[in-house]
């Protein structure tokens, strides 16, 4: 039997999400908002709160694009996490939300997706990617745009995930 546009972006997702809480797993919480000091050289690049709160905003677009309804995103989240946000450092914990709960929405967020993908019917995926300008013409249907979403760019930021860990001296996940 054939598997069906669902499975198969379900399918990538599960596998990022398996590899993002193996990169969570001994994240020390008091350093998820702080850029990465190895040997006492700052790295200006995404912090562990930052990327998982970027991919938290996702899931909820995309179920919406699924016809279906998803958390909402908490207050906050939409102005620090967007794609035009620029990561900050955050000594103090005042710029980001605890990461705890950062973490908590961008699971149930994408496990809520692993759940609509697998029941969304094929001809679904068929229909033309919302967006406009370039993303729409690279990923020109849902089927493209949500692979890429459950695929290349959630891979990508978890990417920069694994970087940070071992810049803070963390083993592989």
């Amino acid at each position: 039997m054939p598997r069906l546009p669902g499975d198969i972006i379900a399918d990538s997702l599960e596998s990022a999400l398996g590899y993002a809480e193996r990169l969570l797993r001994d994240m020390p919480l008091n350093e998820a908002a702080r850029f990465a000091r190895p040997g006492g050289q700052t790295v200006e690049s995404n912090h562990p709160c930052f990327i998982i709160g970027h991919l938290s905003l996702y899931a909820p677009k995309m179920l919406e694009q699924l016809d279906q309804p998803g958390l909402a995103i908490p207050a906050g989240f939409a102005e620090v996490f967007d794609k035009t946000a620029v990561c900050q450092d955050d000594p103090d914990g005042t710029i980001y939300p605890p990461f705890d709960a950062v973490t908590a929405f961008f699971l149930a967020g994408h496990q809520q997706l692993v759940t609509v993908l697998r029941n969304a019917g094929p001809v679904l995926f068929d229909r033309e990617n919302p967006a406009e300008g370039p993303l729409k013409k690279r990923f020109p249907t849902l089927a493209s745009v949500q692979a890429f979403y459950c695929g290349g760019h959630i891979m990508m930021h978890l990417g920069q995930l694994s970087t940070w860990r071992r810049m803070h001296g963390l083993p592989p996940a």
